[in-house]
């Protein structure tokens, strides 16, 4: 069965721990404390969302048999939506500023926001449901 929280997820936490190595060991006598440093945060928020995408994903393959209501596959969608616009617009927009490739500087709050949204909407769901 096909899942696209894990799949994102997969493919995220491919990213994450390739990238880290690039920079800690490629990049890192080539960049700045202060862009190392963004790096870092970067990677951090996206592990961490990317093992909140996989366990949303592995929920729903868990409860797919129950055949939930519509509007819970809807905040499913809304929930991982969030955190994986919130890893694009956070931490993609830390690696661009580490690496010096212009960006849009406020889209890393925007992502930030994001990512609060996707844990509002679980909040709610889980307040929500019977």
């Amino acid at each position: 069965m096909k899942n696209k929280f894990i799949t994102l997820a997969a493919l995220s936490g491919l990213f994450t721990v390739a990238f880290g190595a690039i920079a800690s060991h490629a990049l890192s006598a080539q960049l700045s404390p202060k862009a190392l440093g963004w790096i870092d945060i970067g990677i951090k928020y996206q592990m961490f969302h990317t093992i909140a995408l996989l366990a949303l994903g592995l929920f729903q393959v868990a409860n797919f048999v129950q055949n939930p209501p519509a509007c819970r596959a809807k905040a499913f969608n809304i929930i991982g939506g969030g955190w994986a616009l919130g890893i694009l617009l956070f931490s993609g927009n830390l690696y661009l500023r580490a690496l010096d490739i212009p960006t849009i500087h406020w889209f890393t709050p925007i992502g930030g926001l994001c990512f609060m949204f996707g844990w509002t909407a679980l909040i709610y769901i889980s307040v929500r449901s019977r």
